[in-house]
């Protein structure tokens, strides 16, 4: 287990006017893990952990807007007297998936039988009262800015040792707390970036869950097309539909597996 960085920053987190932070580069210098050349990462109170997790959600890395919403939250725990715990708890929450993405999200999870995995009627109560089951984070756990923007894929995680060592240093102690779960990587260049920690040793391949589309609204033919909602004959030519055919077929095998391992064990 890595280890905890909040005590560094709680006085950055209290004394941070988060209304005067409106863009990447008014952050602070006081959140700065680490800066070199066009990147910057920045601290974010996400380091909790669900070690009873049984499914993880991964992202790229935090963005903006998320880092925001966190030390907001951070802000606000800390000055009612929460407990490091209960401040990195609250925080995490703050930027878990919301609003219109996380429908399809549950949708996808469920068409794929992650729900008999875990033994529960849908996945949308692991956004509610099955909360403990569920553990969302990014492969890049701290928010890292290229040239003041979101960090979005490039250049590449696994081929840059700025973010190499970042994935090895925060998110491989995190992936060894949660053995138990499977791994669902939002989009494929998390899935490269949990493929190379895995070739570390630091995940069980296995337990990857690759290919189930990205729930957002900008992939919702996708979306649609896999969960059985639209036909092939009127998919646009951005659209494989046999390639998405052979993903949700692996993936409905692969947890056809795991599922009978859990009922041997």
């Amino acid at each position: 287990m890595s280890e905890l960085l909040l005590p560094k920053y709680l006085d950055a987190i209290g004394a941070v006017d988060l209304s005067r932070v409106t863009a990447p580069g008014e952050i602070p210098d006081a959140f700065v893990l680490a800066r070199e050349g066009k990147f910057a990462t920045c601290y974010i109170p996400f380091e909790a952990v669900n070690a009873a997790a049984r499914v993880v959600i991964v992202g790229i890395t935090p963005g903006f807007n998320q880092w925001k919403n966190a030390v907001a939250e951070a802000k606000r725990q800390l000055q009612r007297g929460a407990s490091a715990q209960e401040l990195l708890h609250a925080s995490r929450l703050a930027g878990a998936f919301s609003g219109a993405i996380r429908p399809n999200l549950v949708a996808l999870l469920d068409a794929i039988g992650v729900q008999r995995w875990l033994g529960i009627d849908s996945c949308a109560t692991i956004f509610g009262d099955h909360a403990g089951m569920v553990q969302v984070t990014s492969v890049l756990r701290h928010a890292v800015f290229v040239n003041g923007k979101n960090y979005s894929g490039a250049p590449s995680m696994t081929r840059t040792a700025f973010l190499q060592k970042q994935m090895l240093e925060w998110f491989a102690p995190e992936a060894g707390q949660l053995r138990g779960a499977v791994f669902i990587p939002m989009g494929g260049t998390v899935g490269e970036g949990l493929d190379w920690l895995a070739a570390r040793g630091a995940i069980d391949p296995k337990r990857i869950l690759h290919g189930l589309p990205h729930p957002s609204g900008a992939n919702a033919e996708r979306v649609a097309y896999f969960l059985g909602r639209k036909d092939k004959a009127t998919l646009s030519n951005n659209t494989n539909g046999d390639q998405l055919d052979a993903t949700r077929a692996a993936l409905t095998a692969q947890m056809h597996v795991l599922i009978a391992s859990a009922r041997r064990s």
